[in-house]
């Protein structure tokens, strides 16, 4: 796959038949798994957004790869055996797909952006913002 494609169906149709049919089961998954988020193609793969990058998926060689890396230690023993070597996952088309854990990841990673999330919104303004905010009132 040469060039960029623009949705995540032209991605999907990129690969063969039986690719195409883990993509989907895949991209069905993540979706359930976070119905808010928004779907579109970032690093030239599927991804989902909430809050921030909630997950990216795509089609390798020889397994569907799964990333960011995982940062949630109740799911690190349970995503280990598939870990890759940068923290991301990699599942193998030989075995089946563990669609839960895929789930439990994105649910993970949701729960982590909104809490990153609220921790932004509600950290005090610095004393250079605030200065900021009154001269521009003042004026």
């Amino acid at each position: 796959m040469n060039a960029v494609p623009a949705t995540v169906d032209e991605y999907i149709e990129s690969f063969p038949p039986n690719i195409q049919a883990v993509l989907r089961t895949v991209r069905a998954a993540v979706q359930q798994a976070a119905p808010q988020a928004e779907e579109r193609i970032s690093y030239r793969m599927p991804a989902l957004f909430q809050s921030g990058a909630v997950v990216y998926f795509g089609a390798f060689k020889n397994h569907l790869g799964l990333f960011p890396p995982v940062e949630d230690p109740a799911l690190l023993a349970k995503v280990a055996q598939y870990a890759g070597p940068k923290g991301n996952l990699q599942f193998p088309y030989s075995q089946p797909l563990p669609l839960e854990l895929i789930a439990a990841v994105v649910q993970a990673r949701v729960k982590s952006n909104a809490a990153k999330a609220a921790a932004k919104r509600s950290r005090p303004r610095s004393a250079l913002a605030k200065r900021s905010a009154r001269s521009s009132s003042a004026a």
